[in-house]
């Protein structure tokens, strides 16, 4: 590994060292009520606040996986129902002997692979790789709004450019609230096109249909906690053409806001039943999707305002 890149340790202190930075003024936090769902509570016309996210990707089908993703945002409300933000992207991976399929390890028992590993790394060699990815940009406009429709409904868009991916992705966002507010449901359709970077083998299209679907519920003051799941679908074409696999991921999450500050951790855990086809093959074993996939993955994410209402 280049030794000018960060390491996931210096990830995290960036992270806390520029969270503590931004932090210049206090105000009513926003709501991040899930790990990875995206809801309609947005940021007031003219208020700005920061929310640093890092998730974990963790275990595969054999051996030792890891993979950190931080990504450092500023959010800013253009309107009421209209909001921006940008993000910065990093990440770590470490890899080593984690796959078993023999159309990916040969007639070696183990081998090192996966996405981002590139296919040119020699899989029979650890893997770690680390650095900054690149930016990301983020439109939502909320068309209804769960607080006073029965149904909020609004549309998200993201284009991202990256040293290992450019990626375009899109989002119907859903969210109705139940009992005064303390009942959030929520979903989100996903859609994305993908373009891989791999040394050495060029640019790789793919594409992606996610459903998120989630429950959290306020059982105490401040705090909140529930369920959400992943329908995850990718393709190896542009366009949602040629399916490549299928998987579900499952699990709890927690929230804590109060008048300043607010913090999600959030944990999705991929059942058994997944399934690979196509050129996809490969990635499957135990019953299980890999590449990017893990068996594991965990969402940390805490956010403050920079601006008072």
């Amino acid at each position: 590994m280049n030794p000018s890149k960060p390491s996931i340790g210096k990830l995290i202190v960036f992270s806390v060292l520029l969270a503590i930075t931004l932090h210049i003024s206090l105000a009513q936090a926003g709501e991040g009520a899930f790990g990875w769902i995206y809801t309609l509570d947005l940021q007031p016309k003219g208020e700005l606040e920061f929310e640093q996210r890092l998730q974990l990707t963790k275990q595969q089908a054999a051996g030792s996986y890891n993979a950190w993703v931080s990504r450092s945002e500023l959010e800013y409300g253009v309107t009421n129902d209209f909001q921006v933000a940008g993000y910065l992207n990093a990440y770590y991976v470490n890899a080593n002997q984690n796959y078993t399929n023999p159309e990916a390890c040969g007639d070696s028992p183990t081998c090192t692979g996966g996405q981002p590993v590139p296919a040119s790394h020699n899989p029979a060699t650890p893997y770690r790789r680390s650095g900054v990815e690149g930016g990301s940009l983020e439109a939502i406009y909320r068309i209804t709004n769960p607080v006073t429709s029965p149904v909020g409904v609004g549309l998200y868009f993201e284009p991202t450019i990256g040293v290992n991916k450019n990626e375009l992705e899109a989002r119907l966002l859903l969210q109705s609230n139940f009992i005064d507010d303390k009942l959030i449901l929520a979903g989100n359709v996903v859609v994305a096109n993908e373009q891989l970077k791999f040394v050495g083998n060029g640019n790789v299209p793919e594409s992606m249909l996610d459903f998120l679907v989630g429950a959290s519920y306020r059982f105490a003051p401040k705090w909140f906690g529930g369920v959400e799941a992943r329908f995850h679908n990718d393709y190896s074409a542009y366009n949602l053409q040629n399916q490549t696999q299928k998987a579900t991921f499952v699990g709890p999450n927690l929230h804590y806001a109060s008048k300043d500050w607010w913090f999600t951790a959030a944990w999705r855990y991929q059942l058994k039943g997944g399934t690979c086809m196509g050129d996809g093959t490969a990635e499957c074993s135990n019953a299980r999707v890999w590449d990017s996939h893990g068996v594991n993955e965990f969402m940390f994410k805490f956010g403050f305002p920079l601006t008072k209402l």
